[in-house]
């Protein structure tokens, strides 16, 4: 195994953040467990209860609210300033999945600001936020999930957020965030969703969702929405749609908005994945990715390796990415291609062409369906600068397009043809 790069792609180097394995102290100030104050785990809805205890601690000076054992029903929570939650193990925060707990509110959702539904658990404006423990957050998905599949095969054109569904985790404009070791499972819709914030840690944590037999759909395990410095370290993601997702807006005057921004300095490493759709997705609502490193994982199935979704109805840049040390098994390696699901272009008739730019994959070994599914698109973008080295690949699909992109260097490629995959799926929690 080479050392870890130093630098990111650009040659910026990395900050010493992302190396900290200290844990804040105020994740382990005065403790505030739920049943000495009055919060039942009778399987009735303690939202109200669990609100107050919230605003309580924040107008004390801050702490952490502890779940330390039983399940707890609730609808939509806000954190406020020096706030906490640490749900330990056997203990399980669980939501409602009844709508009408989670009222209406101006929120970020799918590369907009709208009247949406919050999440369970809601973070906005804040500095030194976190979830920590090795208990549960489940979002008792299964009515939502059963609900909004009846709607698409009553209208197959129904977008996400035409059936009403919350989130799991929204966290918007927090700096120093930390999830760590607590298992997020059956969402309703997006598992946790960060939004304009900066300095995130994931560390340990586990994110599931299923595909069958009934598919939780959309339900991403970490959407990444114009935040900068990331760290995902050590978890493990299997869910029925993309495991990272790179988010930002969507748009024809996306990348103009103030509402957007760019992604900056995300690693990804030292984590494993079950069934996804894609293991590093870039899109499909996003304008600028760059300084991006995935390595040191394992995967075990799903759709996409790498994915780079391209909107014909938004500006988008997609540069300076790193993926290196991974093995595993997908459908497709890397699929670059035009993404028109719900696209509209407004009428503008100057749009520019987006690009992809400086993408390095190194050191993997994976089986696949098809190797290179990229489509060469240079009405709506360019690609260029892309490196593949030390790259074992078995798959049914060889062939690869060296027009597809300006400057693509292939270093000691093997590749071996296959009849066909095998796909194992991974077991999640409904």
């Amino acid at each position: 195994m080479k050392e870890k790069v130093m630098c990111f792609p650009d040659g910026t180097p990395i900050d010493p953040w992302f190396y900290d394995r200290t844990v804040p102290a105020c994740v382990t100030g005065r403790e505030y467990r739920v049943k000495e104050h009055g919060i039942s785990d009778d399987g009735t809805i303690q939202t109200e209860k669990l609100q107050a205890l919230i605003d309580q601690v924040s107008a004390e000076g801050g702490g952490t609210i502890v779940v330390s054992s039983g399940t707890f029903l609730t609808g939509a929570l806000y954190f406020k300033q020096g706030t906490h939650l640490r749900i330990d193990q056997g203990a399980v925060l669980k939501g409602s999945d009844d709508i009408p707990d989670y009222p209406l509110c101006e929120t970020r959702i799918e590369g907009e600001s709208c009247l949406y539904f919050p999440a369970l658990i809601n973070a906005v404006g804040l500095d030194g936020f976190s979830i920590t423990g090795e208990g549960i957050i489940d979002g008792n998905g299964l009515r939502f999930w059963k609900a909004f599949w009846l709607r698409r095969s009553w209208n197959p054109a129904c977008t996400n957020k035409d059936e009403q569904r919350p989130r799991l985790v929204f966290a918007a404009n927090c700096r120093n965030v930390r999830f760590e070791g607590v298992t997020f499972q059956n969402s309703a819709f997006w598992t946790t969703h960060i939004y304009k914030c900066h300095h995130v840690k994931y560390i340990g944590c586990r994110m599931l969702s299923p595909h069958e037999p009934v598919g939780a759909p959309s339900t991403d395990a970490i959407d990444i929405d114009a935040c900068s410095d990331v760290l995902v370290k050590g978890c493990y993601m299997a869910v029925n749609d993309d495991a990272v997702a790179l988010k930002g807006g969507k748009g024809p005057w996306a990348d103009t908005a103030p509402e957007n921004g760019p992604n900056e300095r995300i690693i990804i490493e030292d984590c494993e994945y079950g069934f996804c759709h894609g293991c590093l997705t870039f899109g499909s609502e996003s304008v600028h990715s760059r300084n991006i490193i995935m390595r040191n994982i394992r995967v075990s199935t799903g759709y996409n390796f790498l994915w780079l979704k391209f909107r014909p109805d938004t500006p988008q840049c997609y540069e300076h990415v790193l993926a290196e040390n991974i093995e595993g098994k997908t459908a497709n390696f890397l699929n670059i291609n035009p993404w028109t699901q719900f696209y509209d272009i407004k009428g503008r008739t100057d749009l520019p062409v987006s690009r992809g730019d400086d993408l390095t994959i190194r050191n993997c070994r994976f089986e696949c369906d098809t190797y290179f599914n990229v489509k060469a698109d240079e009405e709506h973008y360019h690609l260029s600068n892309i490196t593949f080295e030390d790259l074992e690949i078995a798959a049914v699909n060889t062939q690869c397009d060296r027009t597809a992109a300006e400057n693509f260097v292939i270093k000691n490629v093997k590749l071996t043809a296959k009849e066909q995959i095998e796909y194992h799926d991974s077991v999640t929690t409904i």
